[in-house]
Order: structure tokens, then C-alpha cells, then sequence
């Protein structure tokens, strides 16, 4: 299907693909079938990135229909990347997929359904396939696909539930090195730098937490210190219901959490 060019100087409002008459009522309907679509709270900016945008095409596929099918090719990125930091190798991803199955993180029947995607991605490479080759309901099956096993790479059960035990204050000192660990290694928002909420810093917000858990790693904290983080919380809990992006919401949840882990030996003494 060839899309009119706009008359020069003129801009149009995007249009139904009459390709996606056929799937929603209208484009508020595609909402609704990319709902279940949640994205992983801890991974990393990288990974949030690629599948909020794989995401999203199928959100705009309505206006476009062969954005279902771009979805589900770059949505692999995302895949890739956490299969291959998860085995510690850097394999084809078909190879990725069967270490993952033959390693029990994945079911049988998930990793074949990842393969279906990763044999169309190899398609239209060579050119076999085009752009046009799903439905946005076959497409938004497929991409559940990679949603769930994304999110199962990043929280196999097992280690959720150890997770579970250190937040609830099991042993508390080695959950909050594991939580300072992740911290280090995950990158500030893009964007957000001198951005603040409600008269609240980010940036500054974030080193001060930083510093506070540090401080808690090392020795403990003083009153002054408790009283500090304490406050920094209350920031935390008035900033995120205003941050509008998903990496963004979920860097600060993560540091809140992780400066909750810190405090919870202590009682605030001033706010």
C-alpha cells in the first residue's frame, strides 16, 4: 500500500490504516490491546526502551499497519540483550533461546514462540518477508511472548523470593549491598538532568540517596544523616506519581526502595 505524499506546506492529522478496520473500533481500542503489555520494573534503560517503543508501534499500527510487524522485529533488541547479560555469552539469538529453554528459564513452549519472531526478524532481513506480514493481533501475541520472557530473565522465581526476603528485613545488610550493586550499575534517566518536580532536584535527589546509603554501607548513620534520608523519602513518595516516563518512574521506585532498605533499621527523627 502506497501512502499519499502531503501537499508541501500542508499538515495532515494521521488517518486509519483501513488494513486496521478490522482489529479496533477505533483507535482508543488499541489501548486495550496492548494493556497486558507491562513493562519489566528493574531492567535497564536500554531494555525499557525497546520495548516501550516495540510497544507503541503496535499502539500507532492503526495508522500504520506494518508498525505491528516493526514491533515485533525490534522488540528482539530488548531480547537479546537480557538473554545474552543472563547466560553470559554473546550467541545468535537462536542459540540464546536454546540455552535459555535447555537452562529452565524459559518453557518450551515460550522459546518457540520467541524463535517464530526471531525466523520472521531473519525474513525480512533477507527480504522473504515484508513489512506487512502480521496482524497487530498476531503481532501483540507474539510480542507477550517476549514481554514474558523478558520478565522472567529478569526475575526468575527463585530469586524474586530472595529478593522478597531481604526487602522485608530478612537480612537487610545484604539486601541493601545487592540493591547499592544494581544502583551503580544502572544508568540516570536520559532527558531528566536538571529537571525537578514539585521544586525537587532529580539529579540532586538521587545523589543525595546515594551518598545516605553509602553512609549506611560503611558504618551506619548518624542522626543527622537518618533524619536527611527520611526527608529524602518523602521527596521520593511526592516525586514518582508526577514522573510521566516509564524508565524514568521506574529508576526512581527502584531508589526509593532502596532507600527505604536503608532507613528501616532507623526511626526518623525530623522530617
Amino acid at each position: 500500500m502506497n501512502t499519499p505524499t502531503p501537499p508541501p506546506g500542508r499538515s495532515l492529522l494521521p488517518v486509519r490504516d483501513p488494513r486496521a478496520g478490522d482489529v479496533v473500533l477505533d483507535y482508543a481500542g488499541m489501548h486495550a490491546l496492548v494493556a497486558d503489555l507491562v513493562l519489566p520494573a528493574d531492567a535497564s534503560m536500554y531494555v525499557m526502551s525497546a520495548m516501550e517503543t516495540s510497544r507503541e508501534l503496535i499502539r500507532h499500527s492503526y495508522y500504520r499497519y506494518e508498525f505491528a510487524t516493526v514491533a515485533v522485529a525490534h522488540s528482539l533488541f530488548a531480547l537479546e540483550h537480557v538473554l545474552a547479560e543472563r547466560l553470559a555469552t554473546t550467541e545468535p539469538l537462536h542459540l540464546l533461546i536454546e540455552r535459555a529453554c535447555d537452562a529452565g528459564l524459559i518453557t518450551a513452549g515460550l522459546a518457540a514462540e520467541l524463535d517464530r519472531s526471531r525466523l520472521l526478524r531473519d525474513k525480512l532481513t533477507q527480504g522473504c518477508e515484508s513489512s506487512a506480514a502480521l496482524r497487530p493481533i498476531r503481532a501483540v501475541t507474539m510480542l507477550r511472548a517476549v514481554f514474558d520472557a523478558v520478565s522472567l530473565l529478569l526475575h526468575p522465581p527463585a530469586t524474586a523470593e530472595a529478593t522478597a526476603a531481604d526487602v522485608d528485613g530478612a537480612q537487610p545488610g545484604r539486601g541493601l549491598a545487592r540493591l547499592w550493586e544494581d544502583h551503580l550499575r544502572a544508568l540516570f534517566p536520559d532527558g531528566f538532568r536538571g529537571v525537578g518536580f514539585d521544586g525537587v532536584d532529580l539529579v540532586l535527589l538521587d545523589a543525595d540517596v546515594a551518598g545516605l546509603v553509602q553512609k549506611e554501607l560503611k558504618g551506619g548513620l548518624d542522626d543527622s544523616g537518618i533524619a536527611c534520608l527520611w526527608s529524602c523519602i518523602a521527596d521520593l513518595d511526592k516525586i514518582i506519581p508526577l514522573i510521566n516516563e516509564e524508565y524514568c518512574t521506574s529508576y526512581f521506585t527502584k531508589l526509593r526502595t532502596m532507600a527505604r532498605v536503608a532507613a528501616a533499621p532507623h526511626m526518623p527523627t525530623t522530617i
